[in-house]
């Protein structure tokens, strides 16, 4: 990936077999995301998208923490707060390659927002996570209103909300925010095995797979099936090869084979 220089080092980019992962670098304000990193993060996003040799991305923070949220510090002395560029939903741009939350620490808040905006999120025995917009005095502006009772049920997401309470790593997997939990040292490997799983896979496949997805929860369940229906029916007079089937056919039934023996 041709990176574009970073001058304050606040979004650290690292590329390996397919695979960027984005790391936000501000540890000694425990991420925070002030007006740098807002302005740095959907650059890298974008300059991932543009470079065919990625395929996967992983977003973390530098430990200690994931991310505070927004800068309060930043934002009280007058400078900006959250960021939504109109040509964006949320802290980041639409992406066609998967993006794995890799939780390390806090996620609060803003924090909690840009973990929300990954397709599926790994966590550490240590991670935590908050909603304090009713105690700062904000309100949400990067869906968390939407994507939160997506992931936990709207019950759930107004007590976390309305009380401002942490909830830890144990109770997040059992409320369906996080896929995992894995002990800290384990996540960033954790993390790079699942996306070597996906950089493995046929790769316009998988891009297809996240839009129809993405697609399908912005519209109700009735869309929701005709929109994969017509997706099915465009691929498969299109793009479907019955060739590349037969190709790819050993190597899966072998890899099925391994993973229900263990």
């Amino acid at each position: 990936m041709s990176s574009e220089a970073d001058p304050e080092g606040v979004v650290l980019v690292e590329v390996a077999s397919g695979v960027a992962t984005i790391t936000i670098n501000r540890p000694e304000a425990r991420n925070a995301l002030n007006s740098a990193v807002q302005r740095r993060l959907p650059e890298v996003i974008e300059a991932c998208e543009a470079d065919e040799a990625i395929d996967a991305m992983i977003l973390t923070g530098a430990d200690p923490a994931f991310s505070a949220g927004v800068d309060l510090k930043e934002l009280a002395a007058g400078g900006v707060g959250l960021v939504v560029p109109k040509e964006q939903r949320g802290p980041l741009p639409l992406h066609t390659k998967p993006l794995i939350g890799a939780v390390n620490g806090v996620a609060v808040t803003g924090g909690l927002e840009l973990a929300l905006a990954c397709d599926f999120l790994i966590a550490s025995e240590q991670a935590r996570f908050a909603d304090t917009h009713s105690r700062v005095g904000v309100m949400p502006g990067w869906g968390l209103t939407v994507l939160l009772p997506q992931a936990i049920g709207v019950r759930r997401a107004r007590q976390m909300s309305l009380t401002g309470n942490y909830v830890d790593a144990a109770t997040a997997l059992a409320w369906g925010l996080v896929n995992e939990v894995v002990p800290h040292a384990d996540l960033l490997p954790r993390c790079q095995a699942l996306a070597a799983d996906i950089v493995g896979n046929d790769r316009d496949g998988v891009r297809r797979m996240l839009r129809t997805y993405h697609d399908g929860s912005l519209v109700g369940a009735d869309a929701a099936w005709e929109l994969e229906a017509a997706v099915s029916r465009d691929w498969a007079r299109t793009r479907l090869d019955p060739a590349e089937v037969g190709r790819r056919r050993a190597a899966i039934v072998e890899r099925g084979r391994a993973q229900t023996s263990a």
